[in-house]
């Protein structure tokens, strides 16, 4: 029982280091993009965009489109909708987990405070996301039930 334990623990440990060596690889492609497409900006206005205004005009494209995607949507699929806003922030809720606490996320033992307590308050604010989202397809899902 002991070595099954053990080996589970050597497993588990080896494929947190697999998903962080991906994130790290995955994060690093996407600087490299935004960089290149914020470099490419630069060169096709002949220096006119900085690359940190290309990246804030997509950041604020992004929070526009956002919004109306957001509120275009009808009140018939708001239910599912909040389903899977759910199952992403459970998502989150693990990762800040292990953010917070366990000690196979990190190489060099506890990391970082900051890191803790940003992943603290986003497990707080997920866990708040994911309560309300329960109750507000509870309340969804009580208006299509007949009334007796």
């Amino acid at each position: 029982m002991a070595d099954t334990t053990q080996q589970l623990l050597e497993k588990t440990q080896a494929a947190a280091q697999t998903v962080k060596q991906l994130a790290t690889q995955l994060q690093d492609s996407a600087g490299q993009l935004a960089d290149a497409a914020g470099v490419a900006a630069h060169s096709a206005s002949g220096g006119a965009i900085d690359p940190f205004v290309f990246r804030l005009a997509i950041f604020m494209l992004a929070v526009f489109v956002g919004y109306y995607v957001v509120w275009s949507v009808t009140p018939a699929l708001h239910t599912p909708l909040m389903s899977v806003t759910n199952a992403i922030s459970s998502v989150i809720v693990v990762g800040a987990l292990l953010s917070v606490g366990v000690d196979a996320a990190s190489d060099a033992g506890d990391g970082p405070l900051w890191a803790k307590g940003f992943g603290f308050v986003a497990l707080i604010l997920a866990s708040v996301n994911i309560f309300g989202g329960f109750l507000v397809t509870e309340r969804m899902l009580a208006m299509y039930k007949k009334k007796g």
